[in-house]
């Protein structure tokens, strides 16, 4: 009997679809035993988010801090697999992942094991996830694979739909603007996933610790974006020690730093984003080669 450990946490039920479709094949199968650890935050986080709360969460999200959870109870000792699903706050794992990431419990579940990270988000988590390598690897864990379902509407649209659907738990289509979120066709067929998982179970694969999700378009990186990604990453660094710098979360003197940098952020977004985009289609035919190279680095270890 194989055992396998599913460690999330979702606000809007979108990951938890994701991961319940993908792992369907392994709960359906007589050999596998699957445990679920919902992440819980002692403090938890709103959803929908009001506008001073969601920014509130930005600077302890870039900067790793986590936050305190609840123990995982009823668990096994040992595991033969462990997927660790997450979605991205600020370029960031979420914060209550982070924070059970960063507990001795998570230790003991992921030290010596084969991981697999499944990632649900907008379109911009290259950065979470070398960031998720790190935590991964201070585990002891070892990083066999990743799969990452991104919004539907694309990173023009999702400008728009993502901040709406997490300030109104709004993410029906509008306008000219679609749904946002992951598509349904993209959840329903993460199942590939799962079967993938069962049979690699089967044949002892993921004793080997490498990649079980090959050639199952598990992961697509947009290389117009792994520019933007790094100047915003270091960008939200800066930005995020100035706002803990300015008093505690939730304070007055914090939400007029906020309400400055919210101002910066959309400015930002209006002006330098398109620039920056309008930049590297210029050069983008001379540099095909190092785009290539990136794009094969951070598809990695499942690529496409």
């Amino acid at each position: 009997m194989k055992k396998v450990l599913v460690i999330s946490h979702s606000q809007s039920g979108q990951l938890t679809k994701f991961v319940d479709i993908a792992t369907a094949p392994l709960r359906q199968s007589e050999s596998i035993k699957v445990d679920y650890h919902r992440v819980e935050p002692v403090v938890k986080y709103p959803y929908p988010w009001s506008f001073y709360r969601f920014f509130d969460a930005f600077p302890e999200a870039i900067h790793m801090n986590g936050c305190a959870v609840n123990k995982a109870e009823g668990l096994e000792d040992d595991y033969d697999l462990v997927i660790i699903a997450y979605t991205v706050w600020f370029l960031s794992p979420s914060i209550p992942i982070v924070g059970f990431l960063k507990t001795a419990q998570a230790k003991a579940l992921i030290k010596g094991k084969p991981v697999i990270t499944f990632i649900s988000c907008r379109d911009m988590w290259v950065m979470a996830q070398e960031k998720m390598k790190g935590l991964i690897e201070g585990l002891e864990g070892t990083l066999i694979d990743n799969a990452v379902l991104t919004d539907q509407g694309g990173s023009i649209y999702a400008f728009i739909t993502t901040p709406r659907w997490l300030l109104t738990g709004k993410k029906d289509p509008f306008w000219i603007f679609p749904a946002a979120g992951v598509s349904d066709k993209d959840l329903a067929a993460s199942e590939r996933f799962g079967q993938r998982i069962v049979s690699a179970l089967a044949a002892d694969l993921e004793k080997t610790k490498q990649p079980l999700l090959t050639q199952l378009e598990a992961v697509s990186v947009n290389g117009k974006l792994i520019g933007s990604e790094k100047i915003a990453t270091r960008s939200f660094m800066l930005w995020g020690k100035l706002i803990q710098k300015s008093g505690m979360p939730g304070s007055f003197p914090r939400k007029v730093v906020i309400t400055i940098y919210a101002v910066f952020l959309v400015a930002m977004v209006l002006t330098l984003v398109p620039i920056n985009l309008l930049v590297k289609k210029l050069i983008a035919p001379f540099r095909k080669k190092a785009l290539q190279a990136s794009i094969t680095y951070y598809e990695k270890p499942s690529g496409r």
